[in-house]
């Protein structure tokens, strides 16, 4: 009896999956295996709103490869340690798996390709599985990747992508692949009330209502703070439960602007895979213009912490960092907004921000969340490295009415309309009615001292 091995990673899904179709074709049996990697969570990115996600995502694999015959096969450790312990009790000789763009990633497709290899066996790495375009596979001449999206969409929109695959019929695992229990989100504490349910189903549920009810009006909504118009897929392309590759094409066939507009996000985030399978350190380090005056010190600390709990004295960043805190989702108008104001207005380093996203993040993913904090900060890849939000205008022209501020920030209730958005002109008497900070710092002179600290730079 032939055995292969599909290792999934972020791709926990059945539908449109390429390793697990090849691996499938190529075997008698196959070993669906997901590794717990105890490295994640010492690099620090396991957080609970995340453990708690990929735990129904992991549960619906599992009852999902039950519906078929087959099970889900998780362990604990290294994963090429996992994989050799698994290839030996099944006498396995082949392993598939998605491709992955981090430094991580491939760290870990080098571990698995000496261990296959040192055990007879064959590994093989599957390109657009976690994206709908792999990195590299549109390049401009004279470099490895694009560094400005405009040019890189031009080329990425005129790529024939991939049919998706359907979603096997049968999984037959062999009766030697032990497993340990398929992790429960009740088992992970520190959860953000407000967390969404993961898994495929869920995920191509949400989908489903959401391509079919809202794509329409996306061109034009997506920034509507209270109208909140985005998919809210993010979490499900984080982990892989829904593929980029299909949903391009369903929004596509859809057709209209909104289509074009939410197909133009998913590149945004192919973009930023291919500039970090490109550049890896810009996880960690200033991708183009290199910052060195960042604020320190207890001042800069006391702000921070402002930040964090929601309590800057501007309404519009205390409404979504407050949404961040309660769903572990954060409205993409929102994240630009906050991450603007921390690095831009504050002076605070984009990584402290960058940090405390992925702390909370039911969809912290490293590329997106990474580049899109040093597009924010002006130290990654927007052309306009100088723009400031202001939270003011930001806040009326997104949330006319208030209606966002009022929903995160129930100190505010009482003020109607746009008022809510600067809370501070209201008379003395009348702001001690209203258990709400004064302003952190004036818009003014945050915006002097970002000027005057990137002439340093």
């Amino acid at each position: 009896m032939t055995v292969s091995v599909v290792l999934f990673t972020s791709d926990l899904r059945l539908h449109d999956h390429p390793p697990l179709r090849a691996a499938l074709d190529a075997a008698e049996e196959t070993v669906p295996l997901f590794v717990l990697d105890p490295g994640v969570e010492a690099a620090g990115f396991g957080a609970p709103n995340r453990r708690a996600f990929l735990a129904d995502c992991l549960q619906d694999l599992d009852a999902a490869l039950r519906d078929r015959g087959g099970r889900l096969v998780v362990r604990t450790g290294d994963p090429a340690d996992v994989v050799r312990e698994v290839m030996a009790a099944t006498d396995a000789r082949e392993v598939h798996v998605a491709a992955g763009v981090s430094g991580y990633a491939a760290r870990r497709e080098q571990r698995l390709r000496e261990t296959v290899e040192a055990a007879g066996g064959l590994l093989r790495v599957h390109d657009a599985v976690v994206t709908a375009l792999p990195p590299g596979a549109v390049t401009p001449q004279g470099s490895d990747h694009f560094a400005v999206f405009t040019p890189y969409h031009r080329r990425w929109a005129e790529q024939r992508l991939r049919g998706p695959l359907a979603a096997p019929r049968k999984v037959r695992v062999p009766r030697d692949a032990g497993s340990d229990p398929v992790p429960t989100r009740a088992a992970v504490t520190g959860v953000s009330p407000g967390l969404t349910e993961g898994g495929e189903r869920a995920g191509r549920a949400r989908a489903s209502r959401w391509l079919r009810g809202h794509l329409a009006g996306y061109e034009d909504g997506h920034d509507d703070l209270p109208g909140d118009l985005t998919s809210r897929l993010s979490p499900h392309l984080h982990f892989g439960t829904l593929s980029a590759t299909e949903l391009v094409h369903r929004a596509r066939k859809a057709g209209g602007p909104g289509a074009e507009a939410f197909v133009r996000q998913l590149c945004w985030r192919d973009f930023h895979h291919q500039v970090l399978a490109a550049r890896p350190g810009a996880a960690t380090g200033d991708y183009r213009t290199k910052h060195d005056h960042w604020r320190t010190g207890a001042g800069a600390d006391r702000d921070v912490a402002a930040w964090k709990a929601g309590r800057t004295g501007y309404p519009a960043v205390d409404a979504a960092m407050r949404q961040l805190a309660h769903e572990g989702w954060m409205h993409n108008r929102g994240r630009l907004l906050a991450a603007s104001f921390l690095t831009k207005t504050l002076y605070i380093d984009w990584r402290t921000g960058a940090r405390h996203f992925l702390d909370l993040l039911v969809d912290g993913d490293l590329a997106n969340n990474q580049l899109n904090w040093q597009w924010a900060a002006g130290t990654g890849t927007d052309t306009r490295p100088g723009r400031v939000l202001n939270p003011v205008r930001q806040g009326r022209r997104h949330d006319p009415d208030g209606v966002y501020v009022r929903r995160w920030v129930p100190e505010l209730a009482g003020l109607t309309g746009a008022a809510v958005h600067e809370p501070w002109k209201l008379a003395a008497s009348e702001r001690a009615r209203y258990d709400y900070p004064e302003p952190i710092v004036e818009l003014a002179d945050g915006l002097d001292r970002f000027r005057a600290a990137r002439g340093k730079d």
